[in-house]
Parts: structure tokens; C-alpha cells; sequence
């Protein structure tokens, strides 16, 4: 069975991740979301919130299976028994970024190979960060998100005024 695994915070998941499902979601076998436990970074929803929203933002492809982790990729990847990882590219500055984090995974992890998907253009802009200053600041981001992400945006939203 061919496994890959799409690891990021998804704080929260976006249309542009959703691309990258649809597009990599025909290649393997089993693609698993794991999102990651980010330390470094403050997220707006909790590991399970993530996690759920993920579930019913993807539960209409057979083959995604969600989870998340803690520590190192590598460890994980050899867990799972991938044969992949999943990077989705926006721009240049990613591929940059995604380039040297999938020579330091190659390193440790050698059997691994990481697959670089480019964004469909309508998502070249957008990010999680982005969906979240835009959506605390009362824009409209129903059209880059997920119902189940929109959704519990708003929630959020009127929980913290």
C-alpha cells in the first residue's frame, strides 16, 4: 500500500489545502493529515478542532485518514510505514523553505521522498494566517475555507467578542 503523509498546524485547513488533497489524493493509496503540534506557534484552535475540521472538510475522499503528532517527521513517517511526504507550493519563498526541510528529511529518513504540489492559482494567496486576520477582522473568507472551517470561524469569532 502506498501511504503519504500531508503533515502542517492546518490552524486552519484552507481551500488551497483541500487542492492539494484532491490533486495527491489520486496517486496513493492512503494519504494521511497529520497535523502537527506546533510549539513555536500560537493556534487559534486546539489539536482536536483542527483535527475534527479536517475530518469533515475531507470526508468526501475514501482515502484521507487524519491524526496528529508530536516530535520529530521522521519518526512518524517510519511509523506510518510512508513512502511520502505531501508539500503543497504557493510561490517561490515556499519552495525555498520546503526545499531545505525535505533535504534535512531526506537525511534522516532516506527511503522517504517528499512530493512538491503546486496550488491551483485561485490559491496562490491564500494561507491560514491570512484566513485568520481576514476573518478576526470581519472579512469574508467563505470562499476560501471549507463550510466546517467557515463555520467554526464564526463560532470562534463570537466566543472571543
Amino acid at each position: 500500500m502506498k501511504v503519504a503523509v500531508y503533515p502542517g498546524s492546518f490552524d486552519p485547513i484552507t481551500n488551497g489545502h483541500i487542492d492539494i488533497l484532491n490533486k495527491t489524493s489520486k496517486l496513493f493509496d492512503k494519504i494521511i493529515v497529520s497535523v502537527v503540534h506546533n510549539v513555536t506557534k500560537n493556534a487559534l484552535f486546539s489539536l482536536e478542532e483542527r483535527v475534527e475540521m479536517i475530518k469533515e472538510s475531507t470526508n468526501h475522499m475514501d482515502n484521507i485518514e487524519v491524526d496528529s503528532f508530536n516530535g520529530l517527521l521522521s519518526n512518524y513517517l517510519q511509523e506510518k510505514q510512508a513512502i511520502a511526504i505531501i508539500r503543497g507550493l504557493r510561490t517561490v519563498s515556499d519552495f525555498e523553505y520546503e526545499m531545505h526541510m525535505s533535504m534535512m528529511n531526506k537525511m534522516l529518513i532516506p527511503e522517504v521522498d517528499t512530493i512538491f504540489i503546486m496550488s491551483d492559482s485561485k490559491n496562490i494567496y491564500v494561507s491560514s494566517s491570512g484566513i485568520k486576520e481576514a476573518a478576526l477582522l470581519g472579512g469574508d473568507i467563505s470562499s476560501l475555507v471549507p463550510k466546517a472551517v467557515n463555520m467554526r470561524l464564526g463560532e470562534k469569532i463570537k466566543k472571543n467578542d
